[in-house]
């Protein structure tokens, strides 16, 4: 449906006149406005006259002093650097059109300004220079006031300005947002005299808006990258003390495992901490400032450490003193049948000694989850497919204080969008058709008091990710078609195979999500990384599926072990665990031999048509793969050459669903090797 004139987003020329008498009579005292007076500029003439702006203004306020604006040029550093190339181009393609671009800050202060040289005489006039100010309440209604009063692209034109000195001038801006929490920074402004008029502009800045957002996402990431690597070792070293990262911003992004008992304690001595949950904490100073000045009452200033790189303040670590501790040395539990299992440094017992091995990589990571286990902070688990992350989940919810409440898990990435939803959020009864009589609790509300495990969250839609962003940071949620929110606490473990900074750098996952719910992380080797673990992961296996089975089990031959150690596993202990169900139920004979071992384990074939090329023509960079990726799309491609191409077989072998083979060819560009292995078959 069309809008209605008082609801266009356009200026219309035509127009003026009608728009130059309403405005006459606005200032005579008649409240009655034209139709052709647009709602946005009604409003905003009515905020100018209660704010006692002078319509018969015909110029910004003088700019201020030279040092002012550069100091101030240095407090917007991000906005401006994010912007330079953006204003360099502008002073090219706006070279011929009689317009400018603006950058102002987020009150209207002009930083830069680009464009047509021709138009400087005329800018000179009104002011409209580096270091003026142009918000509403300065200049009256303009595009670049009018767009930080509302928060929405604005176009103004002539007669719709507010003060009689500049209705000679045609301009539209956009806000530029914060890409982490969605507060207005500046506004880019593309303005010239009335002349050139032109309904793209508004179309220019909000793209130009856009760019500079995302080149702000890029910088801020950047920043946290070089933090975390900075701290990281620090992080790792197995201190006592509750460690804390805080980004420049005073934002909490990383803690160590032992961050989480020190506020418990802290707690329970000053009751103005005001959270125990260290993604919530804060802390605030100004650019300027090494540390922050004003501190609340239970830190003090000898904790916080000042992380700089390069003479640029990064952030700040907070070190809160460990107390001393007297550990009890644990019984000796009893040798497990399957060997030596990976409770840390050795056997510990406790839930993590479900995951079996001795590696060092999938020591340190049991390690780091022992450590993370004793806070309910959220976790991301990184890791291939197959590798365990829904054990390592299972595994921190049962060593965590919320033990107590459910675990509830779900997979985003095989369900559709709504299926998703209704399974996330729940719905009330008659939220669509088809909807359950009474309606269904979803996960999220499952979860109340115990942990959310949300397994391959790099699948999840882009348009659902804010939605799980507000229970997070809320903790309330909604059910689809209930108005009406509900308070939920639980612990979130998250799990990807994707690198989700790459897919942020791609449009496809949210920044502020990201730093949600990777507030900790925890790394899970993939097998082929931790050889050394298949024979004890070969014997448990074998122990629990003959028991599941009902059939005694039976010992590998030494040759066995030699092809396992041979192979790649691209299904990582799935895929191990897969073959030693298939050798168990086929094998013949009270052991089982190189003859029991599948094919494409014990004779490597021949690589079909199309995924020879594959496997060994370079990735195209326009993939933007990850390291992570690259192993995976490796491992794929050795299970098509296993398969010769057949995508259920291999799928039947990754231990995973067809759908998702499809999912990684495409993502992985090898479909038309695919194509290729049929045609050859034909």
């Amino acid at each position: 449906m069309p809008l209605s004139r008082r609801g266009q987003r356009f200026s219309v020329p035509e127009n003026d006149q009608k728009i130059m008498t309403s405005w006459e009579r606005f200032l005579g005292g008649d409240p009655e406005s034209s139709d052709a007076l647009r709602r946005l500029v009604d409003d905003s003439w009515r905020r100018c006259l209660s704010g006692s702006v002078d319509p018969r203004r015909d110029q910004a306020p003088p700019p201020m002093r030279e040092d002012s604006l550069y100091s101030l040029r240095d407090r917007c550093s991000d906005l401006v650097e994010a912007s330079a190339p953006v204003m360099a181009s502008a002073r090219e393609f706006l070279s011929e059109t009689g317009t400018v671009m603006v950058l102002t800050n987020d009150t209207g202060v002009i930083l830069n300004l680009e464009g047509d040289q021709r138009l400087r005489g005329a800018a000179e006039n009104i002011h409209l220079l580096s270091g003026a100010t142009w918000s509403e309440m300065t200049c009256g209604t303009n595009a670049i006031g009018t767009a930080i009063a509302v928060g929405q692209p604005v176009q103004i034109h002539s007669a719709e300005h507010f003060c009689s000195g500049i209705k000679r001038w045609s301009c539209s801006a956009d806000v530029i947002r914060d890409p982490y929490d969605g507060t207005i920074l500046g506004v880019v402004d593309v303005s010239g005299l009335s002349d050139t008029f032109n309904r793209h502009s508004l179309a220019l800045v909000v793209a130009t808006a856009g760019r500079i957002e995302n080149r702000l996402a890029q910088i801020e990431m950047d920043a946290r990258f070089r933090l975390l690597e900075r701290c990281l070792p620090r992080l790792s070293s197995g201190t006592a003390d509750g460690l804390i990262v805080f980004d420049r911003r005073g934002r909490a992004v990383k803690a160590n495992g032992a961050a989480g008992d020190a506020l418990l304690d802290l707690k329970r001595r000053h009751a103005d901490l005001p959270t125990t949950d260290i993604s919530a904490l804060r802390l605030g100073w100004r650019k300027d400032d090494e540390l922050p000045r004003d501190l609340p009452g239970w830190m003090r200033r000898e904790w916080l450490e000042p992380v700089v790189v390069d003479g640029e303040r990064l952030g700040v670590m907070l070190a809160i003193p460990g107390r001393a501790r007297s550990v009890p040395t644990p019984p000796a539990p009893a040798p497990p049948a399957s060997g030596v299992r990976a409770g840390g440094a050795g056997a510990t017992g406790g839930p993590f000694n479900r995951l079996v091995g001795q590696a060092p990589a999938l020591r340190q990571a049991v390690t780091r989850a022992e450590q993370l286990a004793k806070s309910r902070a959220p976790v991301l688990l990184l890791g291939e497919t197959g590798v365990g992350k829904d054990v390592f989940a299972q595994c921190l919810h049962a060593a965590s204080p919320g033990r107590d409440g459910p675990f509830v898990a779900l997979n985003c990435g095989g369900l559709s969008r709504e299926l998703l939803s209704s399974e996330l959020f729940g719905y009330a009864e008659g939220a669509f058709t088809g909807a359950r009589r009474g309606g269904m609790i979803g996960k999220i509300e499952a979860a109340d008091g115990g942990t959310l495990f949300l397994d391959e969250i790099g699948e999840m839609p882009k348009d659902l990710q804010p939605h799980l962003l507000r229970v997070l940071e809320s903790g309330e949620v909604y059910r689809i078609g209930e108005t009406r929110p509900r308070k939920v606490h639980f612990r979130l473990i998250a799990a990807t195979n994707r690198d989700l900074r790459q897919e942020i750098q791609a449009g496809r996952f949210r920044m502020d999500l990201f730093y949600r719910v990777a507030v900790t992380s925890i790394t899970i080797p993939p097998l082929r990384e931790r050889a050394s673990d298949i024979p004890v992961l070969a014997e448990q296996l074998m122990d629990e599926l003959a028991r599941r089975q009902g059939v005694p089990p039976r010992p590998l031959v030494p040759a066995v072990l030699d092809l396992f150690f041979a192979y790649g596993w691209p299904g990582n202990v799935r895929e191990l665990r897969n073959v030693i169900e298939s050798m168990l139920l086929i094998g013949e004979g009270p052991e089982l031999g190189e003859a029991d071992v599948p094919d494409e384990i014990r004779t490597p074939a021949e690589a079909p048509v199309g995924f020879a090329d594959a496997g060994q023509s370079p990735v195209s960079p326009a993939l933007g793969l990850s390291g992570m990726e690259h192993a995976e799309r490796a491992a794929l491609i050795r299970a098509m050459q296993a398969q010769r191409g057949n995508v259920t077989a291999v799928a039947r072998s990754l231990g995973i669903a067809k759908s998702t083979v499809y999912a990684k060819l495409r993502r992985y560009d090898l479909e038309n090797a695919v194509d290729e292995v049929r045609r050859a078959q034909l």
